[in-house]
């Protein structure tokens, strides 16, 4: 029976004659209710709730009994030597302490803490702040050991002062943006992975979706999106996790959806308007 063939597949009280029957079968005869001569349902509602929620909680034990429980310092096996997946969801731990340059630090020295700590610098290596020769140095100085700061400093310094380079992707010999447009330049972090963990070192992987260009009127770069992984070297030093050196790939990329591109004004009001997040663990 559908609903629109004059036919009601409530089981709300009252619906019936009695006040218990639903309208999907026959009603009892005239004068006896549901408590009556007639014929009795073999299973009662209130039965049925009560079987149903058995089931709910038979089901609710066994994903509780499967599910990692998110808090171990070792990762799993996936059956063939390597890390099991495991969701990066949150744990209710504090997952930062300070910041520095506006990146979070103080990251306590556990699998979570690199996690933490690695999602966090991957968004501050791959924002907007690295196209500006001050906050730059700011970032490098926050996210990387000091054995190696100096020196990726003056290779970063290189790279981004390329005039060439800055006018390919449509920006000032100084890093800016052109007058009307807002330069684009934000990670967004999907998940991390634990590679390795020691005492003192940590591998962690973070896959990121990255938004790259110019928004404006008349953009010849306007915003895109591409997708990475990066693999961080961490070591532990003073007090919180360092970037000791680093690999990126392309991808995984997923299909894109038949969605209608936003206009360049869309896009530059979204990004003003909509911060980025501390990642947290």
């Amino acid at each position: 029976m559908s609903h629109g063939d004059g036919g009601y597949r409530g089981d709300h009280p009252g619906d019936g004659p009695g006040g218990h029957q639903t309208r999907t079968r026959l009603p009892d005869e005239p004068g006896t209710g549901t408590y009556g001569g007639g014929r009795r349902s073999s299973r009662s509602p209130r039965g049925l709730v009560g079987v149903v929620g058995v089931v709910v909680l038979l089901i609710a034990a066994i994903a509780f009994a499967n599910r990692g429980d998110g808090g171990g310092e070792s990762p799993g096996k996936d059956g063939k030597g390597g890390p099991a997946a495991r969701a990066t969801a949150p744990t209710g731990e504090r997952p930062v302490t300070d910041s520095e340059a506006g990146i979070a630090t103080g990251f306590p020295r556990t699998e979570q803490g690199a996690e933490s700590a690695a999602a966090n610098y991957v968004v501050a290596l791959s924002g907007d702040g690295m196209f500006d020769a001050e906050t730059r140095r700011d970032i490098v100085e926050a996210v990387y050991s000091p054995r190696v700061a100096s020196e990726r400093r003056t290779e970063l310094d290189r790279a981004y002062s390329r005039e060439k380079f800055l006018a390919g992707i449509g920006l000032e010999s100084d890093g800016s943006a052109p007058e009307g447009m807002t330069f684009v330049a934000r990670a967004n972090p999907v998940g991390t992975k634990v590679e390795k963990f020691g005492n003192d070192s940590a591998t962690v992987a973070v896959w990121y979706s990255q938004l790259f260009g110019l928004a404006g009127e008349g953009s010849k770069n306007p915003v895109t999106e591409g997708w990475y992984t990066n693999t961080l070297e961490l070591q532990w030093l003073d007090n919180d996790w360092k970037v000791a050196d680093f690999q990126e790939k392309d991808g995984p990329t997923p299909v894109g959806r038949d969605q209608v591109a936003s206009s360049a004004e869309e896009m530059a009001e979204a990004v003003e308007g909509f911060g980025g997040f501390t990642y947290a663990r």
